[in-house]
């Protein structure tokens, strides 16, 4: 019983019916005005809201209109509950995005029937979205699911100050393993590599996304460059582990990759922490981007096929322009980016 429905009315004889009718169903809420409802569902959004039409205050309506004109809340389903049944009602009521009316005095009949049809239609958009932003083949997140977090993350070390890393990871000469063992051999190898990298990564955080082919991206976030060297490590040794064989592989006899890891951290030449007098943060960054960390990230990740696969390397967003300042990973240093 996951799903939250939020109950508003200004009648606590409605509220307790409603209640009784759907314990077992759902988890409830209720608020008995307008201002109470919105202040409860932007704190936490509910699943579904069944909400009288006439309220002191804030009425139905309006409530509805600020739940569809708020992003956070705008998917949120809304039934009205109401003693009204002109046409021209549920036509506003329509027209402001509610999802359905249900007639008082209620019936538990009709009342459960038409919340479990908001609730399997929740069910339904939700998996959507999820697959949307899932790769099929692997489970990871896809690109333009990691694209927006990405973003997000990028603004929130604008804000705070933060340090951010990036790594991008390429299974070495994958297309030599397809054309030697198949195309489905390679999405198994494909599959167990994914896996590898969710098991090197340790905290919740940190997000695993399949990019692209056989191309993979690791973000950290509040992680500086010791960190993310860490963390290529810990992918190198997990591919290893995994012990794939690669008959067709020219650099080794077992399926490796290489990592490129980017960073923006204190020690980045252009770096500028967040002000500790008024918490302003737009010099932060102001002349990098987030797709500026992942050109850093891609260019360290062909500095290490180059210089023979199978090994990480190193290069900060400042010198995205100059890939020739990336340096590898040594197995077990800590320094920085030169």
């Amino acid at each position: 019983m996951n799903d939250r429905i939020l109950l508003v009315d200004d009648d606590p004889g409605t509220i307790q019916l409603l209640s009784r009718i759907l314990s077992g169903l759902a988890e409830v809420q209720f608020a008995t005005n307008g201002a109470d409802a919105l202040r409860l569902a932007r704190s936490s959004a509910p699943d579904l809201v069944l909400l009288d039409a006439e309220m002191p205050g804030i009425n139905g309506l309006q409530v509805c209109e600020a739940f569809k004109s708020d992003p956070a809340l705008a998917d949120v389903a809304v039934i009205f509950v109401t003693k009204h049944h002109e046409p021209a009602f549920e036509v506003a009521g329509f027209e402001l995005g509610a999802a359905d009316f249900i007639a008082k005095p209620v019936t538990a009949e009709l009342v459960l029937a038409r919340v479990k049809a908001q609730l399997r239609v929740k069910h339904l958009a939700d998996e959507l979205r999820r697959i949307a932003t899932v790769d099929v083949l692997t489970g990871l997140i896809n690109r333009r699911r990691f694209d927006e977090l990405l973003d997000q993350e990028w603004r929130r070390a604008r804000r705070s100050g933060a340090p951010l890393s990036l790594l991008m990871i390429d299974v070495d000469h994958f297309k030599l393993f397809n054309d030697h063992y198949g195309h489905p051999a390679g999405d198994a190898c494909l599959q167990s590599v994914a896996q590898g990298l969710v098991a090197a990564t340790v905290r919740p955080a940190d997000m695993v996304a399949r990019y692209g082919g056989e191309e993979f991206l690791v973000m950290l976030p509040r992680t500086p460059r010791a960190g993310a060297e860490h963390v290529a490590r810990r992918v190198l040794a997990a591919v290893a582990a995994l012990d794939i064989a690669h008959g067709a592989s020219p650099s080794g006899a077992r399926v490796s990759v290489s990592v490129g890891a980017a960073c923006y951290d204190e020690d980045s030449p252009s770096w500028k922490p967040a002000s500790t007098d008024s918490g302003l943060t737009d010099d932060v960054g102001a002349h990098s981007t987030p797709m500026d960390l992942v050109r850093a990230a891609d260019k360290a990740m062909y500095s290490a096929k180059r210089a023979g696969r199978a090994r990480a390397w190193l290069l900060d967003i400042a010198a995205v322009d100059a890939p020739a300042l990336a340096r590898e990973i040594a197995p077990h240093s800590t320094s920085g980016c030169p």
